[in-house]
């Protein structure tokens, strides 16, 4: 079952009342408030809102206005529902190219927080992959460059850390989404002390907790989380399933919020980027950075609840 398929048909057992909400227009998104935050640890104070927004998959569209005009409301839903970070990379096919154009479009570069990746990250080759991103960006700097998919436990972080010594980047920092590679990531994390790590989390998929969470918060690591709905697999466990009234203790309306307000919860956690090409679904995310957030004894009970849906 597609991912928009899957989400489609659990958030349409929300009930009419809830979809006619205007929580779910960027209007009732700037009316419920500011987001909920948590500090960059090596950001001097700078702070960071708790959702943001993954590009791959749902942002390698086409040039028509028409492929187009779902990533452009779904950015602009995140900028207006007081969110920041754009999540994207060059392996995400057009999805760079497609994040420059929209935030060049909408003149909404300025107020995102714009996170890209660097796939040939071998010393003195980062440079020439960070001006291309750069370009395509339609920016003279990024916010944060990645080294994607590290796999090797003496990587060499000197050269992107070189190219943030230059002005080119704010942050630096590695991703995986390949459980195989957490030895070798932690191992980075906690010589390199990187200031951003982005890895796979979910309710369902919690191996992260282990050992990487706990050397991103030794470490002042920044953790944003990927694939947070577990590539829908979590609406697809959810599907026809009802929301329990005890979600309401941390302000949870939806099963996206439940799912998404789970790994907010843990402390290590600074942001989780789902990614969506649908306004609505945007709007709908930004609600699990509002209100409260579930306590260890709430995320177990989660977890508990989503076992008896398999």
């Amino acid at each position: 079952m597609p991912r928009s398929l899957s989400r489609r048909s659990v958030t349409g057992g929300l009930g009419a009342a809830t979809l006619a909400s205007p929580f779910f227009t960027f209007e009732g998104a700037r009316a419920q408030g500011a987001l909920l935050t948590r500090p960059i640890p090596h950001g001097n104070g700078e702070t960071l809102p708790m959702i943001g927004l993954g590009t791959a998959v749902v942002f390698n569209v086409g040039t028509k206005p028409e492929e187009r005009a779902g990533p452009t409301a779904v950015v602009r839903a995140l900028v207006e529902g007081g969110a920041t970070l754009v999540d994207t990379a060059p392996s995400y096919g057009q999805a760079q190219i497609v994040v420059g154009d929209i935030l060049a479009a909408t003149k909404l570069r300025p107020r995102a927080f714009v996170s890209t990746k660097l796939e040939e990250y071998r010393p003195g080759g980062e440079a020439a992959e960070t001006r291309a991103a750069l370009q395509q960006l339609q920016t003279d700097k990024v916010d944060l460059l990645q080294l994607h998919n590290v796999n090797k436990a003496d990587q060499d972080m000197g050269g992107v850390n070189a190219l943030k010594a230059q002005g080119l980047c704010r942050y630096t920092g590695i991703s995986t989404t390949f459980e195989r590679a957490y030895d070798a990531v932690e191992a980075v994390v906690k010589r390199a002390k990187p200031d951003f790590l982005e890895i796979d989390y979910a309710i369902d998929n919690r191996k992260a907790e282990d050992r990487l969470l706990p050397a991103a918060l030794d470490s002042g690591t920044a953790v944003l989380v990927a694939l947070p709905f577990g590539r829908g697999r979590l609406f697809r466990t959810a599907l026809g399933k009802k929301l329990p009234e005890w979600a309401s203790e941390f302000d949870c309306a939806s099963w996206a919020q439940f799912f998404l307000k789970f790994v907010l919860g843990h402390p290590a956690i600074t942001a989780a980027i789902p990614g969506t090409k649908q306004a609505d679904h945007m709007i709908d995310n930004l609600g699990a950075a509002r209100g409260r957030l579930p306590d260890a004894k709430q995320r177990a009970r989660m977890i508990q609840y989503l076992e008896t849906l398999n």
